[in-house]
């Protein structure tokens, strides 16, 4: 599946992020890593902080339990998510 570790009460998963989409919103697994459609440009923060909205909706969490860990410059990024274990994620993402 993707690319998901939890330690220390933080999940970590793998995004995949599509910016300049129609629509924000979850497509699925691929490559081992999630793939996310972001309807923003990457400019100036705007598809990072679509991001975090659009996880915060499909995983259930607020905006503040989600961070991006590294790749805040490029299309591949670690997400680290607080409040959600890594089976709970899994679930949600079946």
């Amino acid at each position: 599946m993707t690319a998901i570790q939890e330690r220390d009460g933080i999940v970590r998963v793998t995004i995949r992020a599509k910016p300049r989409a129609s629509r924000s919103r979850v497509l699925g697994v691929r490559e081992g890593a999630l793939e996310v459609a972001i309807a923003a440009p990457p400019v100036d923060g705007a598809a990072n902080a679509e991001l975090i909205r659009t996880l915060s909706k499909a995983f259930g969490v607020g905006r503040s339990s989600l961070s991006i860990a590294s790749g805040k410059g490029g299309k591949t990024k670690i997400v680290a998510i607080e409040g959600l274990t890594e089976a709970e994620l899994r679930e949600k993402l079946s």
